[in-house]
């Protein structure tokens, strides 16, 4: 395609296509939410109480076993992630996954903070490390889905069922798009930004069986900061995973959450979630087969994402990326395309279940429009 084109003249009807923070559940809008908690306490009953809703609602929506515990905790999935390495490592080998930037902020805190020499197994944007090598008398660390490479686990079966080491899961743009397996996963972390399309600043962490043996098992050579620890006297702090959270979390932030979750409930729960992502993600690869400019990063679709898909654009470098991404959101039609500053030149287009078909499907034109008139 060398020749301007003309400007679409349909646009998206929501063009928030950001990969985090997400675009917000259809129909969403501040006036919709319970207000009656602000104000108050988190410790007073009410509080108590819509925290607890907050939990009951991701267990139901994640089909998530009694087995494992969910606590919100401070610092969206980065702080979950890090309270779960500072409070658990060192009980025995790390290996650390590394395929994207995520990974390789865990592997730094790893080696630069906690002092650990784990075994790391890397992989280019776009591509995964042999999953095979993993050796799991080792605690291993991973990202489910690569939210800044587009590159997701194809599934669960290689995290060993005899595993001695912990499976720690950065599941953040991942959970209620995917059917996570939770007997395969020992401790998960997300933020409610990415597929609930909710506000950041919380994390969440799930916390299996084992991971609760280890933490109560277990005392860290480091010191550990008052907002990471989850054990008292020798025994998990089991508030945290009822609502009493470590510090004052933000109740208008809970309760965009769950208005969220009880849209989530509305479209179908865990399976609608699911599929609304993979709709969306198939209405983009059809615009993406018809364009021989448009590639994937992730070239193999047995790993390619359903929720940050990561676009190669022909040519392009991070100055025409840039351009193509003003260009859009000058005329309203996409926001926040343009992919992460560490990876790849390329564009970025968030599918998860908050973004509507329809409006996935309206963004090839635009593309088109975009790309030729940064050429021109």
């Amino acid at each position: 395609m060398t020749d301007l084109i003309a400007r679409p003249a349909h646009k998206p009807a929501r063009p928030y296509f950001s990969s985090g923070p997400c675009a917000k559940p259809p129909g969403w809008s501040p006036e919709k939410l319970d207000t009656q908690v602000l104000g108050r306490s988190h410790r007073s009953k009410i509080g108590k109480t819509r925290l607890q809703y907050a939990i009951d609602l991701m267990r139901e929506m994640l089909k998530l076993p009694d087995t494992h515990r969910i606590g919100i905790v401070p610092g969206s999935d980065t702080g979950a992630f890090e309270m779960a390495m500072w409070t658990m490592l060192g009980a025995r080998p790390v290996t650390a996954l590394a395929w994207e930037s995520f990974g390789e902020g865990w592997v730094t805190d790893a080696v630069k903070q906690l002092k650990i020499d784990p075994t790391i197994l890397r992989a280019d944007y776009g591509q995964l490390p042999d999953l095979g090598a993993v050796d799991w008398s080792n605690d291993v660390l991973f990202t489910w889905n690569g939210t800044t490479s587009g590159v997701r686990v194809p599934n669960g079966d290689w995290i060993a069922d005899d595993r001695e080491g912990l499976s720690f899961a950065d599941a953040t743009s991942a959970v209620f798009a995917y059917d996570l397996p939770w007997d395969k996963i020992d401790v998960a972390t997300f933020s409610w930004q990415k597929v609930l399309g909710g506000e950041g600043g919380h994390g969440v962490l799930i916390l299996g069986p084992r991971a609760v043996e280890r933490l109560e098992n277990y005392t860290p050579a480091w010191p550990l900061p008052k907002v990471f620890r989850l054990v008292s006297k020798g025994k998990l702090a089991e508030g945290v995973f009822r609502g009493e959270t470590i510090n004052t979390p933000s109740m208008l932030a809970v309760e965009d959450a769950i208005f969220a979750l009880e849209w989530a409930k509305s479209v179908g729960g865990a399976d609608g979630l699911v599929a609304r992502s993979n709709a969306n993600a198939a209405a983009l690869e059809k615009i993406v087969a018809a364009r021989d400019w448009l590639g994937n990063l992730a070239a193999d679709e047995t790993i390619r994402s359903k929720t940050s898909v990561c676009l190669t654009v022909e040519g392009a470098d991070e100055a025409f990326i840039k351009k193509m991404a003003s260009l859009l959101e000058a005329e309203g039609a996409a926001l926040d395309v343009a992919g992460y500053r560490d990876a790849p030149p390329g564009l970025r287009i968030w599918c998860g279940a908050t973004v509507d078909t329809a409006d996935v499907e309206a963004l090839g034109p635009w593309l088109d429009w975009a790309y030729s008139s940064a050429r021109a």
